[in-house]
């Protein structure tokens, strides 16, 4: 079954992060028409090679243009009107950079991937159990509903202003009729009678601009109740939850309804502030001891006033926070002179702010950074909002060629801080503006996350640890002083991130098992309690016990290498990973012989080992693990065909494969079959005239296992060895000597 497939038949839950996925991004209707078609290509290779993402941009357009064929000759003028429509979108946003595009679908991919891993794992930690249970929240529908019925009330005031102003209008007449009516005429019974209509009038106007204005002033007191109890607090609701999916948790959602809402009641006070102008008119024709609008006026303007800079500031956000597009799963980490982008939205969205607003970008603008690295931002930092450039028509701005630069430090400014780890320093990007609207200046300022600068990539590890724990440990949008004193988290939440950084970077997040060993790694004792607090320090600063590197070095070292190496199989499930030797050995002590698991190495980074278990004659049962393979050797040659072609050499010097069964008894083949490289290639002898000169080879992984070693098993490295030529020297060369040769020191480099 396809991915895309898969993705369909997600719950709507998922669905509703995949929704988040394609934005204006990338359409979801290209990835839907074109679903077999992209998920054939090699997006990933391609953002690193402009002629190959060009080649594949190229490629989509034809695909395109296939599909546009076949719709047109259906004469479905819709889907051909928007076909057409997403063409044009997609050319004028990538022609010119093909490269982007390969990076866009690729991360496509990837969330998609993290997304179904997530759907399929059975165990979901506190905070992603937090973020479900918001989604079915009552807050929200509740915002939408008081919105409604606060513009439904703004609707019937304008009724209101309306029937107000034809009311003094009528009166406007009477009192201008009596007043050209000659003086002899005015003391008679109909003037009289006359008379005291108007004064009725006047007393109707007086009763309907108190209503108005008290109606007024009802609508002012609801809004700012919305805005202060609920809207704000909802809106720093997404703005932890979009914190949290910057460290892999779930994609935030709900931004679109909070869009809604903000610009129905903008729009709903420069409704009442019009209808308070129209007052002020009605003022200047019309006013009398007591008039309600001079009191109460000028104090109504002032608080809508106040609303609209209050709504204004808190709409102007950060969409997408800070990346590099080489590292889209890890944001908010920067290096110098390498592009980064971001997204702004204001979530006001009015026709009259298209292409008015200017947003401009800085560094540490605000920030008395304890840092004496100071840096500027290079590149496009203004940049106009428009409603264009979003498939959806927010209103918004994307920052795409920003580079920080750093810039040399003065002399005087050097050793007056205590030096500070450079991945533990936080910086601040601040976006602002101006609006001039309807005769208000409004100023506007908004900052991304702290970020982490680095000025080279062997940095990146540990500036992503910094930016996982502040996520994590703190909703606070701006502490750039937080690592002078970083708080602990809890050990549940912890481990429930670290399984996100499984699903959201390799595709597969760690189950409970997982991450039980993960629990023992972090404390060094076993665990019950998920409350247990663990330090800063101990996660990313303090050496594991009689090792020379940290957890997070540790872990980390795991991540790139699935990623560069065995991802297919990570992914498969094959790999059980994070297992001590104690419980390997409980796991395999009752399997049938042959039985092995894979497992990353506890003693080694980025290593990962298989261990088998064999029984001798008298029954005992003997486990052997074979040194570890890092990223060095198994770029020479793919991880599952070291499976499948791995040997073993017993002291009679006859080789066999040992593994028969992954564990717990799935057939070898069966398991990695599918990811062998090749079919494994026939052995032939040297022939007396040697057809082409050469002997067929093939590489093979081979150990050696001495059966009377009382020591634990600790086989070769990787043999640069053809089984042709094993045969060869076993035939020319004494058993003493082959032996000599195995055993030599240079066999293990």
């Amino acid at each position: 079954m396809s991915q895309w497939n898969q993705v369909q038949q997600l719950e709507p839950c998922f669905l509703e992060q995949i929704d988040q996925i394609y934005d204006d991004i990338f359409p979801m209707e290209i990835r839907h028409l074109l679903a077999q078609w992209i998920e054939s290509q090699d997006w990933e290779s391609a953002y690193s090679n402009e002629s190959t993402a060009a080649m594949l941009l190229h490629n989509l357009f034809i695909k395109l243009d296939e599909h546009l064929g076949r719709v047109s000759q259906e004469k479905n003028l819709l889907l051909i009107h928007n076909l057409k429509k997403v063409r044009k979108i997609l050319q004028a946003k990538y022609q010119s950079n093909p490269l982007h595009i390969a990076l866009v679908i690729s991360n496509c991919l990837r969330e998609e991937r993290r997304i179904l891993a997530s759907a399929s794992m059975p165990v979901q930690g506190p905070l992603e159990k937090s973020l479900q249970n918001y989604l079915g929240s009552e807050r929200q529908r509740k915002i939408e509903l008081k919105g409604s019925e606060i513009k439904n009330s703004t609707q019937l005031t304008e009724q209101d202003v309306k029937y107000l102003e034809d009311l003094q209008e009528e009166f406007d007449f009477r009192f201008k009729t009596i007043c050209n009516i000659e003086q002899n005429d005015k003391n008679s019974p109909v003037m009289k009678q006359e008379m005291l209509m108007l004064q009725e009038m006047l007393n109707a106007i007086d009763y309907k601009r108190k209503e108005v204005l008290s109606k007024m002033a009802q609508i002012v007191r609801e809004v700012d109740a919305l805005v202060n109890n609920v809207l704000i607090e909802e809106l720093l609701d997404w703005k932890r939850r979009q914190q949290i999916a910057c460290i892999g948790g779930p994609l935030h959602s709900g931004l679109d309804q909070l869009q809604n809402c903000f610009t129905m009641l903008a729009e709903s006070l420069f409704q009442i502030r019009r209808q308070l102008e129209k007052l002020n008119e009605l003022l200047i024709k019309l006013t009398y001891e007591g008039d309600p609008i001079p009191l109460q006026r000028p104090h109504l303007l002032e608080r809508i006033n106040a609303l609209l800079y209050s709504l204004f500031q808190s709409s102007f956000i950060v969409e997408r926070q800070p990346s590099m597009p080489t590292h889209p799963q890890r944001p908010l980490v920067l290096k110098t002179m390498i592009q980064f982008t971001a997204k702004l939205r204001l979530l006001i969205k009015l026709p009259e702010l298209n292409y008015q607003i200017k947003v401009k970008a800085t560094i540490d603008k605000n920030a008395s950074t304890i840092s004496n690295r100071r840096f500027v931002l290079c590149g496009t930092h203004v940049k106009a909002m428009n409603m264009d450039e979003s498939a959806n028509g927010n209103l918004s701005v994307e920052f795409r060629h920003l580079q920080p630069k750093e810039m040399k430090a003065s002399g005087a400014n050097k050793g007056n801080e205590i030096p500070q780890v450079v991945t533990e320093e936080l910086h601040s990007i601040t976006f602002e503006t101006q609006i001039r609207l309807y005769g208000l200046t409004i100023d506007l300022e908004t900052s991304c996350l702290p970020v982490v600068m680095i000025s080279n990539v062997s940095q990146l590890p540990n500036a992503w640890a910094s930016v996982i724990w502040y996520n994590l440990s703190t909703s606070e949008l701006q502490n750039l002083a937080f690592f002078n004193n970083p708080i602990p988290v809890t050990l549940s939440q912890l481990l429930e991130v670290l399984s996100w950084q499984f699903s959201s970077y390799v595709g597969r997040g760690l189950n409970s098992d997982q991450l039980g060993m993960l629990a023992e790694k972090l404390t060094g004792q076993q665990i019950t309690s998920g409350d247990y607090q663990l330090s800063w320090s101990k996660f990313c600063k303090e050496h594991l016990p009689g090792k020379s590197f940290t957890f997070w070095a540790w872990l980390e070292a795991i991540l790139d290498l699935i990623k560069k190496h065995i991802l297919p199989l990570w992914i498969d499930g094959c790999i059980m990973g994070f297992v001590n030797k104690e419980k390997e050995r409980a796991l395999l002590k009752d399997k049938k012989p042959g039985t092995f698991l894979l497992r990353f190495s506890e003693s080694n980074l980025g290593g990962i080992t298989f261990t088998w278990a064999s029984q001798s004659e008298n029954g005992e049962v003997k486990f052997h693990s074979v040194e570890p393979y890092n990223k060095g050797r198994l770029t020479a040659l793919p991880f599952a065909d070291i499976l499948r072609d791995y040997k073993v050499i017993s002291t009679d010097n006859i080789p066999e494969n040992p593994l028969q069964y992954l564990y717990p008894n799935i057939p070898k083949d069966k398991a990695f079959g599918k990811h062998y490289s090749s079919q494994p290639n026939e052995v032939s002898r040297p022939t007396e005239g040697g057809t082409k000169g050469y002997v067929p080879s093939v590489f093979i992984p081979v150990s050696k296992i001495l059966n009377n070693s009382t020591d634990p098993p600790s086989p070769s490295d990787l043999l640069p060895m053809s089984p042709s030529v094993y045969a060869v020297l076993r035939e020319h060369l004494s058993p003493s000597v082959m032996e000599t040769a195995l055993n030599s020191p240079y066999a293990a480099e």
